[in-house]
C-alpha cells in the first residue's frame, strides 16, 4: 500500500525524524487559510501516489495566502499520471543549501534490509543511479542486529554530512530504519533530506507498506485512500485476488503465485507481454472467476486471456464451469485460451470444449496460442 507524502511524514515524525509543519487542503480556500496559519512563503504540493508530480506542475511556490489559493486551484485541476488531484499539502517554504537522498528498502537480491543514500538527492535520482553508480551507496544491514552505529557513521561520511549535523543525521537514519521495520514496509524514502539554515529536515517522503503485513497493523490499514488507488487493484483487493497491472496485452488468470510467475515467463518466451499478474487463489468458484474477468478486461490493452489452472484440492471441472458461467456475463469478449490440469482435468476439458473455448494441454502450447490470438487482435 502506497502512502501519500503527508501520511508518510506523519509516520516518520513519530520516529524522531525532523519534518516541517503542514496542513492538507481539498479546496483553494482551505489552502489559503492554511497558508495564513502557517506563515508565508509556502509550498503547495499535490498529494498523489504517482511520481513525477513536480515535473507535472503539482508542486508550486506561493508568496502569500492569495497566491497559495490560486496555486492550489491550479493543482486541484490537474491529472497527474492519469490520476486526479483531490488534496494538496501546504507547508512552509525553506531555503535549501544541499539535498540528499536517503531510503531503506527490502533488497531481495541482497536478501537484506538495505540503506540507499546519495549526496545527489532531489529529482531524477534514478538517473544518477544509472549514469553515476558510484554516487549511490547501497549498504545491506545485518539481518539479526540491524542498523549499528558504525553503519550510521559510514553513511554519514559517504554523504559528507557536516559535523554539526551528524547527530541529527543519526537520529534521522535510525528513525527511518525503525519506521521501515515497525510498519512492515517495502520502502521508506526521504527525498530530499534537505540541509537548511535550521538543520536537516525531511522535505518529502514516501512509504510503501507490504499489503501482506497490514493484518498486523489495523491502524495503518485505516490510512488507505480508495480515491487514490488504481480501480482495478482496489476491486481485486475487495475480491480477495492478488493483482498487479503490467503493460502487455495478454491477461493472465492463474491459481497460485508460483504458477502465475511461470505463466508470465512462458508468455514472454512465446513472444508476448503479460498484461497483469493475477492470482485467484484456491477454490476458484464462479464469483471469483467472474471478478477476475472483470478486472482483466477493464484494461483496454488486453487482447487475449490465458487461463492456467492447476487442480489440486480445487476441482478442475468446478473451475471450468465457473469460467463458462462467468464468460457468459461479460460485456467485452476477447479470445481466451484455457489450460486446466490436475483433478478432474478431463471433465474440465469436456466442459470447456462444449462451450467453444480454446484449450491446451501444455503451458507452452497455451502461451503460444494466447500470443497468436493477441497478435491477431492487434491487427483488428
Amino acid at each position: 500500500m502506497k502512502l501519500q507524502e503527508f501520511r508518510s511524514k506523519e509516520i516518520l515524525a513519530r520516529h524522531g525524524i525532523p519534518t516541517l509543519p503542514g496542513e492538507i487542503a481539498t479546496t483553494p480556500a482551505a489552502a489559503r487559510a492554511a497558508a495564513e496559519r502557517l506563515g508565508v512563503p509556502v509550498v503547495v504540493k499535490a498529494q498523489v501516489l504517482a511520481g513525477g508530480r513536480g515535473k507535472a506542475g503539482g508542486v508550486k511556490l506561493a508568496a502569500d495566502p492569495a497566491e497559495a489559493e490560486a496555486r492550489a486551484a491550479e493543482i486541484l485541476e490537474l491529472r497527474i499520471a492519469g490520476a486526479p488531484v483531490h488534496t494538496v499539502l501546504v507547508t512552509p517554504s525553506v531555503v535549501i543549501a544541499h539535498e540528499y537522498y536517503l531510503a531503506v528498502i527490502l533488497d531481495r537480491a541482497a536478501r537484506a534490509v538495505t540503506v540507499i543514500a546519495s549526496a545527489e538527492g532531489g529529482i531524477d535520482i534514478e538517473d544518477v543511479a544509472q549514469t553515476d553508480p558510484a554516487a549511490v551507496l547501497r549498504l545491506p544491514l545485518h539481518p539479526l542486529i540491524g542498523l549499528q552505529p558504525h553503519n550510521v557513521r559510514a553513511v554519514s561520511f559517504f554523504l559528507a554530512i557536516p559535523e554539526a549535523h551528524r547527530a541529527t543525521f543519526a537520529t534521522t537514519l535510525t528513525g527511518l530504519v525503525e519506521a521501515f521495520v515497525q510498519t512492515d514496509a517495502e520502502l521508506a524514502e526521504i527525498n530530499p533530506l534537505a540541509l537548511t539554515s535550521d538543520g536537516l529536515v525531511a522535505l518529502d517522503a514516501k512509504m510503501v507498506l507490504d499489503d501482506s503485513g497490514l493484518a498486523r497493523h489495523p491502524d495503518l490499514e485505516q490510512l488507505r485512500d480508495p480515491a487514490e488507488e488504481e480501480p482495478a487493484e482496489a476491486a481485486a483487493r475487495e475480491a480477495g485476488i492478488s493483482y498487479i497491472k503490467l503493460e502487455g496485452t495478454i491477461g493472465c488468470m492463474v491459481n497460485g503465485a508460483g504458477l502465475a510467475m511461470a505463466t508470465m515467463d512462458l508468455v514472454k518466451l512465446a513472444g508476448g507481454e503479460p498484461a497483469n499478474f493475477l492470482d485467484i487463489g484456491g477454490g476458484a468458484r464462479h464469483e471469483r472467476v467472474a471478478a477476475a474477468f472483470r478486472i482483466i478486461l477493464a484494461d483496454p490493452n488486453v487482447r487475449a486471456v490465458l487461463i492456467n489452472i492447476f487442480g489440486g484440492i480445487t476441482r478442475g471441472d468446478e473451475v471450468a464451469q465457473g469460467i463458462v458461467e462467468a464468460r457468459a456475463g461479460l460485456e467485452r469478449q476477447v479470445p481466451m485460451v484455457v489450460r486446466i490440469v490436475g483433478t478432474n482435468a478431463d471433465e474440465a476439458a469436456f466442459i470447456l470444449e462444449s462451450a467453444d473455448l480454446q484449450t491446451a494441454y501444455t503451458l507452452d502450447e497455451a502461451a503460444a496460442m494466447a500470443v497468436a490470438a493477441a497478435t491477431a487482435g492487434e491487427g483488428r
